[in-house]
């Protein structure tokens, strides 16, 4: 055990080796061997040896142990409750192993049984927990059953009378137990008791969270729509702390409700059970200036009370009420707060809400009159006032970021916004001052000036400033250099870097950004859509497999969070797990990467290294199966992960992001129906008797190519909705979501080719049922069909053809578009092939067949069927095709290697000298790039290559 535990698995086996010549039946030894086995790669041998003592139905611990440990390392749950079911029989008394049964049940979901195992826990010990386990077990079964009558009907009230039992007998010991009874009872809609519990003896029990009880209450009134009691307990609760700003927005809430519905307080008793209410927008006033006045008294400073007036106003004016309760102008009110907290960062984020309070007209006096109480300090005369402390920096930071949200600086001319760039990146490198102290892990106070001036330059890229982007790339490095830990400058140049086509540099800003657990799935995308569309195929599968590590861990991980939280009780956390791992094996990002990860894989290797069998078999793929669950498809990227500054109308939207989902499922549809033809290429492997039709039927492979001719009818289905949605023209915001590959894929003719590439399979099946006799208008079409292709294939590689990277005017360009048809003809000539050995296997026996016939014949000429002159032109055609291509790339890459950078005139004087140096280190990066694609692309062709000159018959 203990160099199992050192990982030295070698000396583990050969230990247990010598234990189990001195006792053969020794059950632990035979496990801890399989154990070693398994982690030294020989799984079957260590499966056979672990089923060994299995069969025995051991009852010692450390078997079972070890045994369970075996079984979780070879991801197979399911044995261990067979495992435990067996030890159960034999000792029926014994709590521990109950109790491991149970936890076995919960690692696979088996929740009827969970319910019984810990029903049998609680009649050998009478513990309170085992009791409950049994009945949050039924509350799974409600939530997982697919019908909610039966989980209304059966589930949640069994559960309801098995707690009501406990709490009639007194026996209710703990808080989870009374977190699952209010639970229960809101999913059975029973508002006003889950209340009653709360109220009652019972929630005295809820202290763990803060203000547990008031929150649970809170959320039954607002369920009951008891306004009264909102707005009378929100009212108490701010009076406690009148900074807490959920119960603001339900006391203004519960306001308007009791308003609307002309509430009036009863004249004798009770305003309500939570005593004093407010129902007048008279009282809300004074409510909230009385929180004002207070916080003036307050030993620290609280925003609350300020954010409420204005939020207050803006209800107002949203009912149509504008200034007749006089509590104060706008702008005046935003002024005083940034007076007040302009200098702690949260000031920006907390005004931002309210500048639609502002009338456009406004905008440039605010933000003067802001300037103006900022203590700023110049040197000379005509130089720019710099802040003296973190303080006065903060509070200028502030009201830049305000000046480019009410788009002050979209509205400046070309050399207006150069100049503000300028100022900004003074202010930055002067702000470094103040960061001298910070470690490498912290910002620099200043980092916020850097990016906005990037957002300025992008601004003017996207107006067709071509030097701007190098620019922006150039300050971004310099900042990341100073502020080794800012995410925003990485994620920032991680984009800007893949517009541009270079992937490179963006494989280390990745790593260096450490992507934990779940953002894997939420920020995943940007490197996962550039990866492979940009030719960095060995990048690209390291960054798919990142990503599917993540996904699969998901599922034992999340086992596990349950399996904790049944020991300590934390119930409706459970449910949550659930939903959590439901999320994520519904992801967008995993379907899409499952999905690419196979076909690169496929490109790669499939006819390479492997045959295209022996790949599709290892990935055990069919294309009768699709695994996504295109009904309930989650997208969960976090498309708002780059701050952005930017005004509503050019932020991205709701809108945009239905539209970015649409786009993704769509082009999600198209490729893995593309995967799923690859997929049945192999299984219609020549195993027919010609004109036959019995047996046909029999081999199943008529179904087979039924499967192909569907799937294709899809493909053009879902290539169809892809052209109309592209006919929309949408433009998603520059720091919105990426564009999918699918535009590309239409426009240079891939996507033709390989649908033909599929129909062309569909005949050369048909010929091979039909023999050559008769055939003459089958080999005519497919002899057509291949002068198109070899047509079409040109097309698309003339698309290709061009510089990678230009001088223009002193300033580079890159073209990223050509590298990216590059990689879709690579992806495509590679289908052509796949396709082509099928031909192939077709035609050569009916070859031999006819060399047979003419031997027997003795004749010289027996004419040979125009099929086999027409397949091969097509290969030959191939052939020279491809090493056309090979050449080009060699071209491409002499001229890569000849771009001399150095020469090119940084002729902007606006560039210092330190800036100069990073310029130069990103042109160098992107160069690198592209040579470095350019490379692995013409790698794998001429491996390509190599199989196009096996294919003659």
């Amino acid at each position: 055990a203990d160099y199992l535990d050192n990982g030295n698995n070698k000396m583990a086996i050969q230990q247990a080796d010598k234990l189990l010549k001195k006792h053969k039946d020794l059950h632990c030894a035979k496990v801890l061997k399989a154990i070693g086995l398994q982690r030294t790669g020989k799984q079957d041998e260590a499966y056979a040896l672990a089923q060994e003592v299995a069969a025995l139905e051991p009852t010692d611990d450390n078997s079972l142990q070890a045994l369970t440990i075996l079984y979780r390392e070879m991801h197979r749950p399911e044995l261990v409750t067979k495992l435990y079911e067996a030890a159960v029989k034999k000792v029926p008394n014994s709590e521990e192993y109950h109790s491991h049964l149970f936890m076995a049940y919960a690692r696979v979901g088996e929740y009827k049984k969970m319910q019984q195992a810990g029903m049998a826990l609680y009649k050998i010990v009478p513990k309170n927990p085992y009791y409950f386990w049994s009945v949050m077990s039924l509350i799974m079964q409600s939530i997982s059953a697919q019908d909610e009558n039966l989980s209304k009907t059966m589930f949640l009230p069994l559960a309801e009378r098995m707690v009501e039992k406990m709490v009639k007998e007194d026996k209710i010991e703990a808080e989870a137990e009374v977190e699952l009874y209010y639970m229960i009872l809101e999913r059975l809609e029973k508002y006003k008791e889950a209340l009653d519990v709360v109220r009652g003896k019972l929630g005295e029990k809820l202290t763990s969270e803060l203000q547990s009880r008031e929150n649970k209450c809170m959320a039954m009134y607002k369920k009951l729509h008891r306004w009264p009691e909102c707005n009378a307990l929100a009212r108490r609760l701010l009076l406690k702390n009148s900074d807490d700003w959920q119960f603001y927005i339900t006391y203004f809430d519960s306001v308007f409700q009791l308003i609307d519905e002309s509430w009036t307080p009863p004249a004798e008793e009770e305003h309500s059970l939570e005593g004093e209410v407010h129902c007048s927008i008279e009282q809300a006033v004074s409510f909230i200036e009385e929180r004002i006045t207070e916080e003036s008294k307050s030993s620290r400073p609280l925003r609350g009370p300020y954010l409420a007036k204005l939020e207050l106003i803006r209800r107002l004016r949203h009912r149509g009420c504008n200034d007749e309760y006089k509590l104060g102008d706008p702008e005046e009110l935003m002024f005083q707060y940034f007076k007040k907290f302009g200098d702690k960062p949260c000031c920006f984020t907390d005004l931002k809400v309210f500048v639609d309070l502002l009338p456009p007209s406004q905008y440039t006096k605010f933000i003067r009159q802001l300037l103006d109480v900022i203590p700023l300090v110049a040197a000379a005369e005509n130089e720019v006032a710099l802040p003296g402390d973190i303080k006065a920096l903060q509070q200028h930071l502030c009201v830049v970021q305000l000046s480019r949200l009410l788009g002050i600086y979209h509205a400046m001319e070309k050399k207006q916004k150069l100049a503000v760039v300028r100022e900004l990146m003074l202010r930055y490198r002067h702000g470094l001052e103040f960061g001298k102290s910070c470690l490498k892990t912290e910002l620099q106070f200043s980092d916020y000036y850097c990016l906005l001036a990037v957002h300025l330059l992008l601004d003017l890229w996207l107006e067709g400033e071509e030097a701007a982007v190098w620019q922006c790339l150039t300050l971004l490095e310099e900042g990341l250099s100073h502020s080794p830990s800012n995410a925003q400058f990485k994620l920032l140049l991680i984009r800007i870097y893949c517009r541009l086509g270079a992937f490179e540099p963006v494989s280390e800003l990745y790593s260096s950004l450490d992507a934990k657990h779940i953002q894997h799935d939420t920020i995943g995308y940007l490197l996962t859509r550039y990866a492979g569309s940009l030719g960095h195929y060995a990048a690209a599968s390291q960054s798919c497999n990142f990503a599917l590590r993540f996904f699969h861990s998901n599922q034992k991980d999340t086992s596990e969070y349950i399996i904790q939280a049944y020991k300590y009780g934390a119930f409706e956390k459970i449910p949550e797990f659930i939903a959590f791992r439901n999320r994520l094996n519904s992801s967008l990002h995993f379907a899409q990467v499952r999905t690419e990860r196979m076909l690169l894989d496929l490109l790669l290797e499939a006819n390479i290294s492997t045959s295209l069998e022996e790949s599709i078999k290892s990935m055990s793929l069919s294309p009768e199966e699709d695994d996504i669950p295109w009904k309930e498809l989650r997208d969960n990227r976090d498309l708002t992960v780059l701050f952005s500054w930017d005004p509503k109308d050019r932020d991205i939207s709701e809108e945009h992001r239905k539209l970015s989902l649409e786009e993704e499922t769509l082009w999600l549809r198209i490729r893995s129906l593309t995967l799923r033809l690859v997929s049945g290429l192999p299984t219609l492997g020549h195993t027919i008797q010609p004109k036959n039709s019995e047996k046909t039927a029999e081999n199943g492979v008529s179904s087979k190519i039924d499967t192909i001719r569907a799937l294709l009818q899809q493909l053009e289905a879902a290539v169809d909705s892809g052209k109309k949605f592209l006919e929309q023209k949408i433009q998603y915001p520059v720091l919105g979501p990426p564009p999918t590959r699918m535009a590309g894929f239409f426009s240079n003719g891939s996507c033709q080719c390989q649908t033909s590439l599929f129909y062309l399979v569909s005949d050369i099946y048909e010929l091979d049922t039909n023999g050559l006799e008769d055939s003459a208008e089958i080999q005519e079409r497919i002899g057509n069909s291949f002068k198109s292709l070899v047509e079409r294939l040109t097309e698309l590689f003339n698309k290709c053809k061009g510089d990678l990277i230009e001088v223009r005017d002193g300033t580079l360009k890159t073209h990223p578009n050509l590298l990216e048809n590059l990689v879709f003809f690579v992806e495509t000539i590679s289908i052509a092939l796949w396709v082509s050995s099928y031909c192939d296997s077709v035609l050569r026996p009916f070859k031999s067949n006819l060399q047979k016939k003419k031997k027997k014949k003795k004749e010289s000429s027996v004419a040979m069927p125009p099929v086999f002159t027409h397949f091969l032109d097509y290969v030959t055609e191939l052939q020279t095709l491809t090493s056309n291509v090979i050449d080009h790339i060699k071209g491409l890459e002499i001229i890569l290697t000849a771009l001399k950078l150095e020469e090119l005139s940084l002729k902007d004087t606006l560039l210092l000298q330190e800036e100069k140096r990073f310029t130069k280190t990103v042109q160098g990066k992107v160069q690198s790039s592209y040579h470095h694609s350019v490379q692995e692309i013409g790698e794998l062709l001429k491996k390509r290559l190599d199989t196009i000159k096996k294919l003659k018959i």
